[in-house]
């Protein structure tokens, strides 16, 4: 058997990939990268905020889902959604539509979004959910004209939060998990444009904020965006955002100091910052 017919059946029986001569892909198609055609993205232009956990995801999300071109929803956790190709006549017949197992994620993680945003009539889809940081890379080839928000909170803060939230764990854990998902976000942050927003300036200076942000999304700035209590963001789900009695109680409440101490692991990552 040739080299290329043998690698071929190693591919599709491990990965549902093959391997093709580049007229067969097209000149304008890079290797690797996922193919697209008419149809294939429904969703426009959609928005994805950037942050570890516990930076203040969950005020900001609320807050942009009470406009009325806006639409937050809840943590929806596209990392973790995969489609698997199960059998050889259907890998044969995904590869027949040029489909293998990532592009037809994507597929299903548009169809998702799309199907969101088209519900609540809205025009813009904003996702929120922290570990989107760690796939940064494929929203951006899912959706070539994503928008990005940065959202940045003083990593010792981050980690203070978290340890109240989770006094099980230790300190050492706490700094650890806050620092994975600040170095993802800072590498975010350096790879791809978008608009840097603090969670103290939100608190601080709400309207602001949010007129900063609305000009990035291009809609205008709604002031029923500052009562966001007046709205439904969907029933409180562990594991789907921050639903503390912050939140709970419809006010924008001012970020609490940064602890004076920082540990030594955070320090570089504060500097990046500009804390």
């Amino acid at each position: 058997m040739p080299w290329k017919e043998a690698v071929n059946a190693v591919l599709r029986r491990t990965t549902g990939l093959q391997l093709t001569r580049a007229r067969e892909r097209g000149p304008s198609t890079p290797v690797g990268r996922p193919r697209t055609r008419p149809g294939d993205r429904l969703l426009e232009r959609p928005a994805f905020i950037f942050s570890s956990v516990r930076s203040g995801s969950t005020l900001l999300r609320v807050l942009l889902d009470s406009h009325s071109q806006l639409h937050a929803p809840h943590e929806l956790h596209l990392r973790d959604l995969a489609v698997r190709v199960k059998t050889n006549p259907a890998r044969k017949a995904m590869d027949e539509l040029d489909l293998d197992e990532r592009t037809l994620e994507y597929l299903l993680w548009d169809r998702l979004l799309h199907r969101e945003v088209e519900a609540r009539g809205k025009r813009y889809l904003v996702n929120k959910t922290p570990t989107d940081v760690f796939i940064a890379e494929r929203i951006c080839e899912c959706w070539p004209d994503a928008r990005f928000l940065f959202l940045l909170r003083h990593p010792a803060a981050i980690a203070r939060s978290r340890g109240d939230a989770r006094p099980q764990d230790t300190l050492e854990q706490n700094v650890a998990m806050v620092r994975k998902y600040a170095d993802a976000l800072e590498r975010a942050r350096v790879a791809f444009p978008g608009l840097v927003v603090r969670y103290e300036d939100v608190t601080a200076d709400p309207e602001g904020q949010l007129r900063r942000i609305c000009e990035y999304l291009d809609v205008a700035f709604e002031p029923a965006m500052l009562d966001y209590d007046r709205f439904d963001h969907g029933r409180y789900k562990v594991g789907l955002g921050d639903w503390t009695d912050k939140i709970r109680s419809g006010k924008i409440h001012a970020a609490e100091p940064a602890p004076i101490e920082v540990p030594e692991e955070l320090r570089t990552i504060c500097e990046a910052w500009g804390y």
